[in-house]
């Protein structure tokens, strides 16, 4: 494009001289006409240039629509109802489970277990061995293949999922914070929460004294997915996220991986004072972790 406009003013300019000497042709007419032609053919480059990404944008819409179209493998059953009052007794009952339906060796395969309400369990197990595929059928992250998962004794699949999911608690290993401040991302849970509710749960999970040093305390900014903070700030935020929620269900993903075992040992000891009646399941690689659990 940029070729061709300047072919056109060299056109013009030759043109413009052949007439200027056989028929009295001006040079501010010469000029006039290549400023026109630049006026006329520049919006067009333009319009050339972004051709290109207008396509693009076309090809990436349609993809994004067939997202937002596109509908959740888990689902309420239409007979789902709320839990009137949640006690915090969790049962597996001969559960199979495999991500790939058809797949002859499912991650797990005749699991039985049973947590009382107020219970710490402890999962331990080898890389892979499917310590996070069993608890993430307790929220339904997915659906049993085989068996049933149970809250209270009622199937989870028979809950509504936000009905299910404002009763548990959730904390990985590899915390997500989202951008805004600390104190929003604490509440992410419980947007009505209290400041006091919101400090209760961060002196819990052994946060509340690094926040109390920034300048901003609870209102510093958190860069998308907690990049101005270390592994173990980020652990204990989102701890403190799930406590604040007061769920009777806490799943807690390996996430005292990066906190030393001083603070870890403070974190279960307010764990066990500001949930006292909480069902705990532990997923650890530390010993140390679990010494306290029931099962």
């Amino acid at each position: 494009m940029l070729f061709l406009v300047n072919l056109a003013i060299a056109g013009v300019v030759w043109l413009g001289g052949n007439l200027a000497v056989s028929t009295g042709f001006t040079s501010g007419e010469i000029v006039a006409s290549i400023t026109y032609m630049t006026f006329a053919l520049f919006p067009l480059m333009m319009l050339g240039g972004i051709i290109g990404p207008i396509s693009a944008a076309d090809a990436s819409a349609s993809r994004i629509w067939d997202v937002l179209d596109s509908a959740a493998e888990v689902q309420d059953r239409p007979q789902a109802r709320p839990l009137p009052a949640v006690r915090g007794r969790v049962a597996f009952e001969n559960v199979c489970f495999g991500y790939n339906h058809a797949d002859d060796e499912p991650v797990l395969e005749g699991i039985d277990l049973m947590a009382e309400a107020g219970q710490r369990v402890a999962i331990l197990g080898a890389t892979g061995a499917g310590k996070s595929s069993l608890i993430h059928l307790i929220p339904r992250f997915y659906d049993v293949v085989g068996g049933r998962v149970t809250l209270d004794g009622v199937d989870v699949r028979d809950i509504p999922l936000d009905a299910l999911r404002a009763h548990i608690g959730i904390a990985l290993q590899d915390a997500v914070l989202f951008s805004g401040t600390i104190g929003e991302n604490i509440r992410h849970g419980r947007p009505d929460a209290t400041d006091e509710e919101v400090i209760a749960a961060a002196k819990a999970a052994q946060i509340h004294n690094f926040i109390a040093t920034l300048p901003n305390g609870y209102d510093t900014p958190v860069g998308q997915r907690g990049v101005n903070l270390s592994g173990g700030q980020k652990q204990r935020i989102a701890i403190a996220r799930a406590l604040l929620v007061r769920p009777k269900v806490l799943i807690l993903d390996d996430s005292t991986s990066a906190v030393d075992v001083e603070t870890e040992a403070k974190i279960e000891q307010a764990l066990m004072r500001a949930l006292p009646d909480c069902t705990i399941f532990i997923i650890a690689q530390r010993i140390s972790t679990v010494l306290n659990a029931d099962q």
